[in-house]
């Protein structure tokens, strides 16, 4: 591992390999394993006193759910745990959404109206989650008109082509601009982004950012709080020493600015 930290070249070998994966999972004597587990948890279970409430068994195989520990991403987690203490604290009459993990965006709605944009639809209904199909490049929403924004692990991605969209180099930076440009006078931005000790592409995954190119990027809104994710902790502070991480921001939009 610190070979591949310390080679570029070898970071890409090894990057390009990872997608093979998908074809290498199958381990023969692993799944001959986990079969024999399953067919004498079957045995046994069918053993049991039968309840008659349940005379029908179908077989459904759940090979690797069998843990010791709880399987969670702890960046996901973490800022999405962030995002929802903030948004509870600042108590907006509507909150908008561009991009973020539907799941949490659904939960959130449910304490919240909240107004999902993305440019693929949800195909699900719930009370108080609006959508509106729209990309976070050409948002459907009027200059200084939102209070209450969040796009989370979002504007990094914008420009590769990963999600359908067109490749752009300026990707991010004109995303930025689009949030900014619909928030109002006073009006806040949750967001979150990789975070490094220098810009970087790692292509067609996402970019990474500096903080002082993020402090750049919104250098005419105030910021009210950072944090940052290294590992599965949150801490209070930048760490250049830390590596790679994810910053999480709240950015407001100053009242002496308008577009």
């Amino acid at each position: 591992m610190k070979y591949l930290k310390q080679n570029q070249l070898a970071r890409n070998i090894h990057q390009l390999l990872v997608p093979m994966s998908y074809f290498l999972k199958c381990q023969p004597l692993s799944l001959i394993k986990q079969y024999s587990w399953f067919f004498k948890e079957l045995k046994s279970f069918k053993g049991l006193d039968r309840n008659p409430y349940f005379k029908k068994i179908e077989l459904r195989p759940c090979f690797f759910d069998n843990l010791k520990y709880t399987p969670i991403d702890p960046v996901y987690f973490l800022q999405d745990t962030w995002a929802a203490r903030k948004i509870f604290e600042f108590k907006p009459d509507h909150h908008y959404d561009v991009g973020s993990s539907v799941k949490t965006i659904g939960i959130l709605s449910q304490f919240v109206p909240v107004t999902m944009i993305d440019i693929r639809p949800i195909e699900i209904e719930l009370p108080n989650l609006f959508f509106k199909k729209g990309s976070v490049l050409n948002l459907p929403l009027k200059d200084n008109s939102i209070n209450s924004l969040s796009s989370l692990c979002v504007v990094e991605h914008i420009g590769f082509g990963r999600y359908g969209d067109t490749l752009d180099s300026f990707g991010s930076e004109k995303a930025i601009k689009e949030l900014k440009r619909v928030l109002k006078p006073g009006g806040i931005l949750l967001i979150s982004l990789p975070i490094d000790d220098q810009n970087k592409i790692c292509f067609n995954a996402h970019r990474i950012f500096t903080r002082d190119y993020i402090l750049e990027l919104f250098s005419d809104m105030v910021i009210l709080e950072e944090k940052y994710i290294y590992g599965s902790k949150m801490y209070d502070s930048y760490d250049r020493r830390k590596g790679f991480g994810t910053g999480l921001y709240v950015f407001q939009k100053e009242k002496k600015n308008a577009y």
